[in-house]
């Protein structure tokens, strides 16, 4: 295939992001955009020289002139824009979570298996090199038996207005109601860290306890149209099939950090401190006989493809990559199971 064509769903902020990287690669048109908005999507499309528009995914389909699909539309629309593009044989890349759902999100890996489709959940923190590396190593057996784990996901801007004052912004606004299709930090940035632990250490969730918490913000907890309900902080213990044990948290309010993921990975023959710190993938370990002094050493990693440029190449090359959309099903049932444990006053639930 020598050109391909990309078709971006949905034209809010992080279409921009999209719409740049495939501009970047050689061989490759954002030929059309959707958007129900026809104001974001004229500004949208105009920003981007992109020649065509659609308010409905029926009539970019009618049209057809494309390849590919970059789905950066609402969580709660993932199901409902991306399931007809798989019938219509189409490779879609879709924003994380998958689904909101654990029914949604299986019944679309299914459909995407079934479609033969390149089939890719966009969960970002994949394009840090240290993360790939950490993950090989641990499939090497550097480490050893992975037994103890600790990972967390910072972000502190219901402290500080670094991105902006969320109190007077609806892009922040929403992402604390339940009633706007929020699912709180677990479902916004959970996905990532919950991703992150287990692709490093080689292994699925296999139970979870967890604590969800909401913190007043507002009086009576609202604001404007804004129901400010949905969790601000998790807490979660997890075990995982390879016997590993270890404990996942996340927040919005970890005041000193702008936007942090940190990872703790010890085995029976050493460790891994695995970073993605003040936008910089960093990894460092204690290794060999390193062990024996408990010395940490940086790790030098190579340089790694975006999902982007893997997307497009899984395309080209007809092979299927990671993370799909079964990945993408696999933390939605985790964090059905963290939400279900939550509910049981955090008991040990299987996932």
């Amino acid at each position: 295939m020598s050109e391909i064509r990309v078709l971006i769903v949905g034209t809010g902020g992080m279409a921009n992001a999209h719409a740049e990287a495939y501009a970047d690669m050689d061989g490759v048109t954002v030929c059309a955009g959707i958007d129900t908005s026809p104001e974001r999507l004229a500004a949208f499309c105009a920003k981007h020289n992109i020649a065509n528009s659609f308010a409905s995914v029926e009539e970019a389909l009618a049209w057809g002139e494309f390849d590919a699909v970059s789905n950066v539309t609402p969580d709660g629309v993932h199901h409902a824009t991306t399931m007809p593009f798989l019938a219509a044989g189409k490779h879609v890349l879709c924003e994380k979570p998958l689904a909101v759902t654990v029914s949604d999100a299986e019944e679309m890996a299914t459909a995407a298996e079934a479609s033969g489709v390149v089939n890719m959940v966009n969960l970002s923190y994949r394009n840090g090199a240290a993360l790939i590396r950490a993950a090989e190593l641990v499939a090497e057996g550097a480490i050893g038996e992975v037994r103890h784990f600790e990972a967390s996901y910072l972000q502190s801007w219901l402290t500080q207005p670094a991105w902006g004052e969320w109190s007077t912004n609806d892009t922040w606004l929403w992402r604390l109601s339940k009633a706007h299709g929020s699912k709180g930090v677990l479902g916004d940035v959970g996905v990532h860290i919950l991703d992150f632990a287990t692709y490093a250490a080689c292994s699925d969730a296999e139970s979870v306890s967890c604590n969800l918490t909401t913190f007043d913000k507002a009086p009576g907890g609202k604001i404007g149209d804004y129901t400010l309900d949905a969790n601000d902080s998790f807490t979660l213990q997890m075990n995982l099939a390879n016997g590993a044990v270890g404990v996942v948290h996340s927040s919005r309010m970890a005041s000193g950090y702008f936007n942090d993921l940190f990872l703790r990975l010890h085995g029976t023959k050493g460790g891994l401190d695995v970073r993605f710190e003040g936008n910089k993938s960093i990894l460092r370990g204690c290794l060999g006989d390193d062990l024996f002094t408990a010395t940490w050493r940086d790790i030098e990693v190579p340089a790694v493809q975006t999902n982007y440029q893997r997307f497009i190449a899984a395309i080209r090359s007809g092979v299927q990559v990671s993370p799909d959309f079964r990945r993408g099903a696999m933390l939605q049932r985790v964090m059905d199971a963290a939400e279900r444990s939550d509910a049981a006053d955090a008991r040990m639930l299987p996932v």
